[in-house]
């Protein structure tokens, strides 16, 4: 998860030679972020909206795309520690494209509306750290899974989603785990979970995400940047023995890349890395969420 230490390693990740700074100047926002991403093959036409929620804590601004027509199977995402903002926008986009109805959250949603940091914000700054972290630190598993619930809910009312099939949940660092929590607290629903350089997917506390693995029916994708993983190096080994003492599947992988390799808007985003773990989660859904 983002903090300190993702901070230091970054900025020793770009001080090795051939290593550079994105040129985000050259970024204006949802479009250019979406440019940027590559092209949907056979892409649908999709419909935007921003949406309300209610939660048992109040309610949360959303961001919903589905395509144009017809009902398609459902997917949450769970942006990283900046939240809900033009990247992840994007992204949902990209993947309603593809044929799945997205609910984009704003986890922050308690604390102020989307989005909760200026555009081109980087978590390197002191100043978004000191916005963020406060939000992310007043959320905790209670939080995590009753926004779940309450989130998967609203998505089964929506015309646009086939609620005969399974629903997939995506997360993003600190999205990680809930990601997890979330295949936990509505088990019978969630078919799919994938973490993206999640972090707290196992912890030594009571509540550690990886305790609930024996209540899920989800199939799994685990991508670890390599960073963490160096880190925690025996983080994987205990996914791996609990998911499969469980006989819950999963793929568990370390990606050669740093923490925040996956949205476009990151200053270590990875093109190629973050395409493959794209391609390994389009891989879960189409498989799992029947």
């Amino acid at each position: 998860m983002c903090d300190n230490h993702t901070v230091d390693e970054n900025e020793e990740f770009f001080r090795k030679p051939g290593m550079s700074r994105r040129q985000f100047s050259k970024l204006s926002a949802g479009v250019a972020l979406a440019m940027m991403l590559p092209p949907v093959a056979n892409a649908q036409d999709v419909v935007e909206s921003d949406v309300t929620v209610q939660t048992p804590d109040g309610m949360a601004d959303c961001y919903f795309v589905h395509p144009a027509s017809g009902k398609h199977p459902a997917v949450l995402i769970w942006p990283d520690i900046l939240g809900l903002r033009p990247a992840f926008r994007a992204m949902g986009k990209r993947l309603a494209q593809s044929g799945y109805s997205v609910l984009v959250v704003n986890p922050f949603y308690r604390s102020a509306k989307s989005p909760v940091v200026p555009e081109g914000a980087s978590f390197g700054d002191p100043a978004i750290r000191s916005i963020v972290l406060p939000m992310a630190g007043a959320l905790n598993a209670q939080t995590h899974m009753s926004d779940a619930r309450a989130f998967v809910s609203f998505i089964d009312q929506q015309s646009a989603v086939d609620t005969s099939r399974k629903i997939g949940t995506t997360g993003y660092c600190m999205g990680g785990p809930i990601v997890m929590r979330t295949a936990a607290a509505v088990p019978e629903r969630i078919g799919a979970g994938a973490s993206f350089h999640g972090g707290g997917l196992n912890t030594t506390n009571a509540d550690s995400p990886h305790l609930l693995i024996p209540s899920m029916k989800a199939q799994f994708l685990i991508a670890i940047a390599a960073n963490d993983d160096e880190r925690d190096p025996e983080s994987k080994n205990v996914l791996r023995s609990s998911f499969d003492a469980a006989g819950v599947p999963a793929e568990i992988e370390v990606y050669q890349a740093q923490h925040g390799w996956c949205p476009p808007d990151s200053a270590v985003y990875d093109e190629a890395l973050a395409e493959r773990a794209w391609s390994r989660m389009l891989v879960l859904f189409d498989t799992a969420l029947a």
